[in-house]
C-alpha cells in the first residue's frame, strides 16, 4: 500500500505525518531523515493496528497542492 505524505520544513528540521495514519508522525533533520524514520513509524503503526486486531485503513487519494 502507498500512504499520502505530509512533509513539511520547519526553520531547524523536517516533520512529516500521514493523514489517513492519525498520530502517525516523524522529525528529522533532513527531509531524507525524515522519509526513513516516517517508513519505521508507518510499519509500527500498521503492526500495532494487527495486533490490536484493527482493520488497517486502505489509503486515500489526496490531491497534491503547493500554495
Amino acid at each position: 500500500m502507498k500512504y499520502t505524505l505530509v512533509i513539511e520544513k520547519g526553520p531547524t528540521s523536517f516533520g512529516t505525518h500521514v493523514p489517513d495514519l492519525p498520530g502517525c508522525v516523524a522529525v528529522g533533520e533532513t527531509k531524507a531523515e525524515v522519509l526513513v524514520l516516517i517508513r519505521e513509524a508507518i510499519e509500527v503503526y500498521l503492526e500495532a493496528l494487527e495486533e490490536d486486531g484493527e482493520t488497517i485503513p486502505a489509503p486515500q487519494a489526496y490531491e497534491l497542492t503547493e500554495v
